[in-house]
């Protein structure tokens, strides 16, 4: 029972690492709170399945998820910044229209399913889950153990989306229609400078 503690403990880490540094994917989760708590929360449960769907093939696949991922980093970053950049353009765009919760909110699962995709063409998380694999093989037996760990990592990363959302939610219930516009330009802005950031030289 204490290795499964241990195992579980480690997927909460391994979940945390992967989740609170805020990227471009974060800020949109930010935004989608602001527009109600129920998108807010359709996101978050998108953003923390795929973290757990990575985490369950990182140690299953061990490290023929490296060698996929090997000597493709770059299209994969130039994918995700034409994505995040499209998200933030057409954003920006949607600035001509009043700001608001719209009349006719866009169903849970169209929110989810964006939000799987945003997360999933990430190359932050790509490259996190791509390391988790080469250091795990051998480390974590099947059945189990493997459940607890990426348990582990599934609860930690919704625990944190969650809480942006909540964070979202709330300051955008109590933020006037002129700060929500401006609050949305500035995330939309953080989200194109992410996407251009992925494309530069490192």
């Amino acid at each position: 029972m204490d290795a499964w503690w241990s195992m579980a403990a480690a997927g909460g880490a391994a979940g945390l690492g992967v989740a609170v540094p805020l990227g471009g994917v974060g800020v949109l989760l930010l935004q989608e709170g602001m527009l109600g708590w129920r998108r807010g929360l359709a996101a978050a449960s998108a953003v923390a399945c795929v973290d757990g769907a990575f985490t369950a093939g990182a140690v299953l696949a061990g490290s023929a998820v490296s060698a996929l991922l090997a000597g493709h980093e770059r299209p994969v970053r130039w994918a995700a910044a034409l994505v995040l950049a499209a998200v933030a353009v057409r954003g920006l765009l949607g600035l001509r229209r009043p700001v608001g919760p719209p009349s006719t909110a866009p169903p849970a699962a169209r929110i989810f399913l964006r939000f799987v995709g945003l997360t999933a063409v990430n190359p932050t998380t790509m490259v996190y889950f791509a390391a988790l694999a080469a250091a795990l093989p051998g480390r974590i037996g099947g059945g189990g153990p493997l459940g607890v760990f990426v348990a582990g990592v599934l609860v930690a990363s919704l625990a944190w989306q969650v809480t942006l959302a909540a964070v979202g939610a709330t300051v955008g219930a109590r933020l006037g229609t002129g700060a929500r516009r401006w609050t949305h330009v500035l995330g939309n802005a953080l989200v194109l400078g992410y996407a251009v950031l992925l494309v530069l030289p490192t």
